[in-house]
């Protein structure tokens, strides 16, 4: 694969308009159902968003963080992975978790505060979200390096925003893959804003080119294009578990709406930009495509409208049956083995809310 330091081409195959074009080097040859499969999915995760940000507003969850925007450069890589990889995800990956089979309950779970995660990453390959900002890259090395000793012929893909790419984290992970040649894929979504501050004030050189300051092959995509998503990073896990070593990709996209439910991006964000981004919003899109090339219809589409209200009644009842998990389970699993100090404080705690319930 062949990139220079100074070609700033960004690789797309579906233009904003909805156009088909080809690309020398990344291209995908789907079938009917895999292009209308891809659209399906992202339209449902978006449906999933949506629904996790209204019901943060009707105090439902205790927060949200939306993927509005990014929903391309979620499912177009997570199709492109096989079933024995492995995801570190930060913690907007809803429609890379969508791919991996977790259901959006358990998402909303988390975020409600009956779970600390919910799934299991030995089963789905989709580690648990990472709250601390960049330092799930260090752990999906680690983990690379471990697959790669036990013999097995499989890939990592770790999931980080480009606020994270400033962290120590993120730069010692690159380095240590790269001396290592981890079978590890790291996937920048791009989305223009790290909570209030600019792309432009990160760093002053495409993202993508800090990999071959590590010595790893780097590219950029339109993270808005689901299509060269797709084909990116089935070319990037490709080479990782040849054994050819790490790879880096910067999927240029947009966050559409806030960093978290506790933001507000109308006090940073230009007026105008977020009109401009729309202009290429993926989904529509997709839309466009699929239209002109006579693979779907007014029927398909109502079909995943429909889908996608039977996915939020399910939703809403679903957290609404979530049962409140008992008090002492902040105390559990904070420790490997039993641990008096904590203890302690677990008997003083039951002891206090007991005084609320004689009173």
């Amino acid at each position: 694969m062949r990139h220079q330091a100074g070609d700033d081409e960004v690789v797309q195959l579906l233009t904003p308009d909805g156009v088909r074009v080809r690309h020398p080097e990344f291209d995908v040859d789907l079938s009917k159902g895999q292009y209308r499969g891809l659209y399906r999915d992202m339209a449902l995760v978006r449906r999933i968003d949506r629904e996790g940000f209204s019901l943060q507003r009707l105090g439902e969850l205790g927060m949200w963080i939306p993927c509005l925007g990014q929903e391309a450069a979620q499912i177009g890589s997570g199709r492109a992975l096989e079933p024995a990889d492995h995801v570190f995800p930060s913690y907007r990956e809803h429609g890379v978790a969508w791919c991996r089979g977790i259901p959006p309950l358990d998402l909303m779970g988390m975020v409600r505060g009956t779970t600390n995660g919910g799934w299991d990453p030995r089963e789905t390959g989709f580690h648990l979200y990472t709250i601390v900002i960049g330092s799930q890259t260090l752990h999906a090395v680690g983990y690379a390096m471990g697959m790669r000793m036990d013999g097995a012929e499989s890939a990592v893909v770790a999931y980080f925003g480009d606020g994270a790419a400033s962290q120590g984290d993120v730069n010692e992970a690159l380095n240590f893959a790269a001396v290592n040649d981890a079978p590890v894929v790291f996937f920048c979504q791009n989305n223009q804003w790290a909570i209030s501050q600019p792309s432009a004030r990160q760093s002053g050189a495409p993202l993508y080119r800090r990999a071959h300051g590590f010595g790893l092959p780097g590219i950029r995509v339109d993270g808005n294009d689901v299509l060269a998503c797709l084909a990116v990073t089935r070319a990037a896990l490709a080479h990782a578990r040849s054994g050819a070593g790490p790879y880096f990709i910067e999927a240029v996209t947009y966050r559409m709406g806030p960093h978290t439910s506790s933001d507000d991006p109308d006090r940073y964000r230009p007026v105008g930009e977020l009109d401009a981004w729309r202009r290429k919003d993926p989904i529509t899109r997709m839309e466009t495509y699929l239209r002109d090339e006579g693979m779907a219809d007014d029927a398909f589409f109502a079909e995943i409208e429909e889908e996608g209200d039977r996915l939020v009644v399910e939703l809403r009842q679903g957290v609404a049956a979530m049962p409140d998990p008992p008090v002492d389970h902040l105390f559990r699993h904070v420790y490997a083995e039993e641990h008096a100090p904590l203890e302690r404080e677990r008997a003083w705690y039951a002891a206090y809310l007991d005084r609320f319930e004689t009173a």
